[in-house]
C-alpha cells in the first residue's frame, strides 16, 4: 500500500516538474487518484500523510519552492478528512509550517494559514472536518454559526445547453441531506479522538438507526464539546477525549465497553466518512442584477420579510449615507483642563476589555473629531490583500467591519466560461460595489470570493481563438502552477462530460471527477490574485456628456470605415495625404517603475489599437521611434499594454505607398480623440454584446473605487480645510481591483 502511494505522489511531482510529457494528458488526474486512493481506504491516510511529509522535507532540504504549495495543500486536505493521524504527525506537520514563515509571499501566507488550522486541529482532533460540514451544508448551530455556499454562474450564450445540463446533473446527484451530514459529523469526532478505543460499525450501526430528534441531540453534543474545546486559550487534548467518551457511551451504551475487547477486524472494518460535497446552487446568468439578488437572498432568505436587527440599527447610527454628514466633528461640552476632569476618568479600562478595543486613540478636551470607519464607507477588505491573521477555523475572510456584526456568511462565486465571462462578473462586481454606497446591506455580513473555471467552446481551432479568450486563465497559470495542473486541464473534461448520455441508474457509485476538482478548488484557493479593472468613458459628441463602462481585460479599438459629416468636426489638414486608419491623437500617462508622472502626447495614423490588461507570457516593449520604451515589470498585471498598428507612408519610383508597425507600450492611462471625420468602434472584453459604435474620443483610466455621497461630503469639507495637499492625497480615490482565488497567488 505504501509503494502504491508513493508511485502516486512521484507521478504528481513528476507533473508539477514538467519532466514527463507523456504525462500532460493526465494532467489533473494524479492528485484526485491519490484523494481517491484515501477515501477508498481511510487507513491509509496516516501513511500518506508519512509520505507527504517526507517529500516536504526532502524539498524544503533542496530549495525546490515550486512543489512546496501543491504538496502542502494535499496534506492539508488529506488530515481535514483523516481519523488515526498521531500526534507526532501533527506536531512534524505543524513545525514544518512555521519554518516555512522565514520565507517570502506567497510561501509563508498559505504556510501561516496552515498552521493556525494545525494548531486547533493538534490539540482538539476533528475540528476542521466538523466546522467545514457545518459551514458548507449550513447546519444550524449556535456555537458554531458561519454559513457558505458556492453559487455556479454560467453564460448560457457561452457556454452549450450540453455542458449546463452535464454540471447540473452531477451537483445535483453529490447533494446528501441534512442528517447524513450529522451523522458524518458525530461519528468523525468520535473517530478522530477516540482513535482504536471507537467501535466505528457499531457507531455507524447506531447512528443510522437513530431518529431525527436523536441525531440533532448528539450533533449538537459533539459540537459543543469540540467547540468550547476549542476556544480555549489552551486546550487539552485529555480533557477533549474524556469529554467525548462520555457522548460516546451515552450513544451506544453497553455495546460502547463490549466494542473495545471484542470485534471482528474484518467484519467491523471502519467505515469510509465522506467529506461531503459543498452546497451548490447553479445559476444560468441572464440578469445583469443576477449576482446582487442572490447573494441578498443568501443574506436574507425569502422566509425573512426584514432585514436582521444588527442591519436595521446601521440606519439609526447616523452613518447612512442619505445623512448630513457635512459636519465630521461635534463640540466637547469640557473644559480641556485635567483637573476639571471626573473622578476616575484618567482610569484605564482593563486589557482586552471591550473599552480598550473600542478606545482607539483618544485625546482629551476640544474638538473631538467622529470616528470613520474606513472599511464601513470602502469596504477595502474586499479589494485589498486578505490579512495574514484570521481567526482560528473562520472563514478565510471574516472580521468585524463594525462593532457587534460579524461576517457570518461567506459567498463564493464560481463562474465558467472565457474571458468574456469575466469581462460580465467585473460589471456585476462594480455595479454591486456602487449599490453598496447607496445601501450598506451586504458588506457588514458577506465575504465574498470569486473563483474562475476556464471553459473554452471546443468547435473553435485551438491554435487561434482559445489563447485569445482564454488569456486570464493563461495568466494564472503561469503565476500559479498548481491551478495551471488542478484547474486549467477541466476544460477537456467538461466537454467529454457533455458528451457522454446520462447515467440514470442511481445504484451504481460513479466517481464524480469534475466535482471533486471543483469541490478541492473552493476549498483550497484561499489566496486572490488581484485584477485592475479599468473604466472608458466614450464621447459620440464631445458636447454632450461621454458614455461610461468597464473592461477587465481587452478594449479594442477599429476605425470605421464609413465617413460621417458631423458638427464640430474640423476639415482635414491640408498636407495630410489619403490612406488607410485614421489621424488619432494619443496623450498616455507612461508606466514606469518609480511611479512618477510623465505624460507623452503622440499623433499618428492608426488603423486600429488594442489595450490589453492582462500581460502575454513575453511582453516586450517597443516604444514609438521618438519616445523610450516604457520600463514597467513583464508580470505587472496592473497597468495597460497598449499595442497601436501605426501606418507608415513611404515614397519611391512608383509613387506613395503605406505599410503597418505595431508598437507596443505601458501606460496606466490614456486619452484617444479622432482628428478626422472616421469614427471609432470600441469592443469590451472581446464580447460582441458590448460593442460602441460612432466614438469620436475615449478615455481609459484605472476604475476608481465607488464612494458614497457621505465620503465625498468628507472629502468636500476636509478640502477647505489647511494642509490642503495631505488631504487630496488621502481623497484620492484607490482602484477598484477585483480578487480571483488561487492556491498560491503569484509565485515569483
Amino acid at each position: 500500500a505504501e509503494l502504491d502511494l508513493q508511485r502516486s505522489v512521484q507521478a504528481v511531482l513528476r507533473e508539477l516538474s514538467a519532466q514527463a510529457p507523456a504525462l500532460q494528458s493526465n494532467q489533473g488526474m494524479w492528485r484526485w487518484s491519490l484523494h481517491k486512493k484515501v477515501e477508498r481506504d481511510p487507513g491509509k491516510s496516516p501513511v500518506l500523510v508519512r509520505i507527504l511529509l517526507r517529500e516536504l522535507e526532502k524539498a524544503e532540504s533542496e530549495d525546490l519552492r515550486h512543489i512546496i504549495i501543491p504538496l502542502l495543500h494535499t496534506l492539508m486536505y488529506v488530515l481535514t478528512k483523516a481519523t488515526g493521524i498521531t500526534e507526532e504527525l501533527y506536531q512534524r506537520t505543524y513545525a514544518f509550517c512555521t519554518r516555512l514563515l522565514t520565507l517570502p509571499t506567497p510561501y509563508c501566507t498559505v504556510a501561516l494559514d496552515c498552521a493556525i488550522r494545525l494548531k486547533t486541529e493538534t490539540a482538539v482532533p476533528g475540528t476542521l472536518y466538523q466546522r467545514m460540514v457545518i459551514a458548507e451544508q449550513n447546519l444550524t448551530n449556535e456555537l458554531y454559526p458561519y454559513q457558505e455556499r458556492v453559487f455556479l454562474f454560467v453564460d448560457p450564450e457561452l457556454v452549450s445547453a450540453s455542458v449546463c445540463s452535464a454540471l447540473l446533473l452531477e451537483i445535483e446527484a453529490a447533494q446528501v441531506t441534512p442528517e447524513a451530514c450529522m451523522r458524518h459529523v458525530v461519528s468523525h469526532a468520535l473517530q478522530a479522538a477516540l482513535g482504536e478505543a471507537c467501535h466505528a460499525g457499531a457507531l455507524h450501526r447506531k447512528l443510522q438507526a437513530s431518529s431525527r430528534r436523536v441525531l440533532e441531540h448528539y450533533f449538537h453534543a459533539v459540537v459543543a464539546a469540540v467547540e468550547q474545546m476549542a476556544s480555549e486559550a489552551s486546550p487539552s487534548r485529555a480533557g477533549h477525549l474524556e469529554r467525548l467518551e462520555e457522548i460516546y457511551c451515552s450513544l451506544l451504551g453497553p455495546a460502547a465497553t463490549r466494542g473495545r475487547c471484542s470485534g471482528d477486524p474484518l467484519q467491523d472494518r471502519p467505515p469510509n466518512i465522506p467529506l461531503p460535497s459543498p452546497y451548490i446552487t447553479f445559476h444560468l446568468w441572464t440578469d445583469q442584477e443576477q449576482l446582487w439578488k442572490e447573494l441578498v437572498l443568501f443574506l436574507r432568505p425569502r422566509s425573512q420579510l426584514r432585514l436582521s436587527a444588527d442591519l436595521e440599527a446601521l440606519d439609526l447610527q447616523g452613518l447612512g449615507p442619505d445623512r448630513d454628514l457635512a459636519r465630521v466633528s461635534m463640540l466637547s461640552t469640557d473644559s480641556g483642563i485635567e483637573r476639571d476632569l471626573p473622578v476616575g476618568v484618567d482610569e484605564l479600562p482593563a486589557p482586552g476589555s471591550p473599552e480598550t478595543e473600542r478606545a482607539g486613540l483618544q485625546r482629551k478636551g476640544g474638538i473631538k473629531k467622529r470616528m470613520w470607519p474606513p472599511d464601513f464607507l470602502i469596504p477595502s477588505s474586499w479589494d485589498g490583500p486578505l490579512g495574514l491573521h484570521r481567526r482560528t477555523g473562520r472563514p478565510s475572510g471574516d472580521g468585524e467591519l463594525l462593532p457587534g456584526v460579524s461576517r457570518l456568511h461567506t459567498a463564493r462565486v464560481l463562474v465558467l466560461g472565457d474571458d468574456r465571462m469575466l469581462g460580465r462578473l467585473a460589471q456585476a462586481y462594480h455595479r454591486l460595489r456602487k449599490r453598496e454606497t447607496q445601501k450598506f446591506c451586504l458588506t457588514p455580513r458577506l465575504s465574498l470570493q470569486f473563483y474562475y473555471i476556464p471553459v473554452l467552446a471546443p468547435e473553435e481551432p485551438s491554435a487561434s481563438r482559445q489563447p485569445e479568450l482564454g488569456e486570464l486563465a493563461a495568466f494564472l497559470g503561469r503565476a500559479d502552477p498548481w491551478y495551471e495542473s488542478t484547474v486549467n486541464t477541466l476544460c477537456p473534461a467538461i466537454h467529454k462530460l457533455a458528451q457522454m448520455p446520462p447515467c440514470l441508474d442511481t445504484s451504481r457509485t460513479v466517481d464524480p471527477f469534475i466535482l471533486d476538482v471543483i469541490t478541492y478548488y473552493v476549498r483550497m484557493g484561499t489566496q486572490p490574485i488581484y485584477f485592475q479593472i479599468y473604466t472608458v468613458k466614450m464621447f459620440s459628441d464631445l458636447s454632450q456628456d461621454p458614455t461610461e463602462d468597464i473592461f477587465l481585460t481587452e478594449l479594442k479599438v477599429k476605425i470605421q470605415d464609413s465617413k460621417i459629416p458631423r458638427e464640430g468636426f474640423s476639415p482635414r489638414r491640408r498636407g495630410v495625404a489619403e490612406g488607410p486608419g485614421a489621424e488619432l491623437s494619443m496623450c498616455y500617462q507612461k508606466a514606469l517603475l518609480s511611479h512618477r508622472p510623465q505624460e507623452v502626447t503622440v499623433n499618428l495614423r492608426a488603423t486600429g489599437l488594442v489595450l490589453k490588461a492582462i500581460p502575454a507570457s513575453e511582453t516586450e516593449v517597443s516604444g514609438f521611434p521618438h519616445c523610450p520604451p516604457t520600463a514597467a515589470p513583464v508580470m505587472d498585471h496592473t497597468c495597460l499594454n497598449v499595442s497601436v498598428t501605426e501606418v507608415v507612408k513611404s515614397s519611391n519610383l512608383a509613387g506613395r505607398s503605406f505599410s503597418t508597425v505595431t508598437n507596443t507600450f505601458r501606460t496606466s492611462n490614456i486619452q484617444i480623440q479622432s482628428q478626422e471625420q472616421k469614427l471609432l468602434t470600441l469592443s469590451l472584453d472581446k464580447d460582441s454584446r458590448r460593442t460602441f459604435r460612432d466614438v469620436v474620443r475615449f478615455e481609459v483610466g484605472p476604475c476608481p473605487e465607488p464612494r458614497s455621497r457621505a465620503q465625498k461630503s468628507k472629502t468636500s469639507w476636509l478640502s477647505l480645510q489647511g494642509q490642503k495637499e495631505m488631504e487630496m492625497a488621502k481623497a484620492k480615490p484607490k482602484s477598484l481591483l477585483m480578487p480571483i482565488n488561487t492556491f498560491s497567488g503569484i509565485v515569483q
